[in-house]
């Protein structure tokens, strides 16, 4: 399993290199956390498209914080479950200023405990912005990790503890934005391209188009 699964990193890195990216765009922590909560069940084009001006007219924490609800939900009208992400953005901003001195902070327990922050947002805070090891569990993820055998696990919570497990932390973050990648272009939900796919002999799924 771990000669597997070193093959499967080794092909990842080769053919997507190994730099860091993020694809939401964003140029401080807190404008990542936003963008974050935003992504859930959207697409990051979408996002990214919608904090363009999200992010002119709310250029501070501050401006987050003081926001009329009713506004905000027609600023991120576009984006889906809008009602509920725009209560929690500006909640978040609020608790950001008043408990954690208007900075993002870097341990799961305190991101968790801000409004509209899972594991999955708090991992891709801790990976991006901290650096820390963090495994970030997205449909990609938990689908692809499925079809190589990785894990067979449903649970995000228990994919990602199979994928600490499976994975050496210095490929943590790294996996996810490979898989990201592999899965938004060959491994696709409906119709993978197991034909092109360089990990094809490696997959596990029964669903693999010879």
């Amino acid at each position: 399993m771990k000669k597997r699964t070193k093959e499967i990193l080794a092909r990842l890195d080769g053919v997507y290199g190994t730099d860091y990216r993020c694809y939401l765009n964003h140029e401080t922590p807190w404008q990542l956390l936003i963008a974050v909560i935003l992504s859930a069940q959207c697409t990051d084009a979408r996002v990214n498209i919608v904090t363009k001006d999200l992010f002119q007219k709310y250029d501070t924490l501050e401006k987050f914080a003081g926001a009329k609800i009713e506004e905000m939900e027609q600023d991120i009208r576009s984006i889906g479950f809008y009602h509920n992400k725009a209560r929690n953005i500006i909640l978040c901003a609020r608790k950001l200023l008043e408990e954690f001195g208007g900075e993002v902070p870097r341990t799961l327990e305190e991101l968790t405990s801000l409004p509209g922050v899972g594991r999955k947002t708090a991992n891709v805070i801790r990976g991006n912005v901290y650096h820390d090891p963090s495994v970030v569990v997205d449909t990609h993820v938990k689908r692809i990790s499925k079809r190589l055998g990785l894990t067979q696990e449903d649970d995000p919570v228990k994919v990602e503890y199979d994928l600490m497990k499976a994975l050496p932390k210095d490929h943590w973050i790294l996996y996810n934005i490979h898989i990201i990648t592999l899965g938004r272009t060959i491994c696709t939900a409906r119709s993978p391209k197991c034909g092109e796919c360089f990990l094809s002999d490696l997959c596990n799924s029964e669903d693999k188009k010879e």
